[in-house]
């Protein structure tokens, strides 16, 4: 399936009275709290990574989806969402898909881990993240829709993100010392 993706993140300090408001707001839950790994290949240049684009397996409990994420042409590096062309196919076998990945020169280049929990309205998805560097969500859909629904959940629009986690992790790891090259669990706790 490919799309144009808009999303925004925020950082949650209360996942209950999040959970209450989206319900209020007549959000709904449709995939319970899940675990999720991620894994990013890159060239050994880092290609890619230079192109803003990203080649993704991730494992969603017991699913398996092969996710490509570039830029679109008509990008607007000041748009306080983030937009994307998702390309984005469930794969029956996962670990088959890196040994292709990695015969064709692409090799894990980074790693993240959460659990994920899924609401959805009529319009767009609300997802809540707990993340080894702390809790976060998305909201994903029309840009109008996410304007609306953030300002409806008490956001100032200081508080919508738009990096993705690699690049809140860079930042986590800069603003505390620590050094572990990949966003799991394991990493954040054994270099702690």
């Amino acid at each position: 399936m490919i799309a144009v993706e808009t999303e925004v993140k925020f950082r949650v300090a209360d996942g209950t009275s999040l959970e209450r408001k989206l319900s209020a707001l007549g959000f709904r839950q449709i995939t319970p709290r899940t675990f999720e790994k991620n894994v990013l290949f890159d060239t050994p240049e880092r290609t890619l990574r230079a192109q803003q684009s990203i080649l993704r397996i991730r494992q969603y409990g017991k699913r398996w989806v092969v996710t490509h994420k570039c830029i679109p042409r008509d990008n607007d590096p000041a748009e306080r969402h983030k937009r994307r062309i998702e390309t984005e196919t469930e794969v029956e076998d996962g670990e088959a898909m890196s040994i292709i990945f990695s015969q064709l020169g692409y090799k894990p280049a980074f790693t993240y881990e959460k659990w994920r929990t899924e609401y959805a309205d009529a319009t767009g998805h609300c997802v809540i993240d707990e993340t080894p560097i702390g809790l976060f969500a998305e909201l994903e859909g029309p840009a109008e829709w996410i304007d609306s629904i953030s300002h409806r959940l008490g956001l100032h629009p200081s508080e919508l993100l738009t990096l993705s986690y690699g690049r809140l992790f860079e930042e986590w790891r800069a603003s505390t010392g620590n050094t572990a090259n990949d966003l799991t669990f394991a990493a954040i706790s054994q270099h702690a």
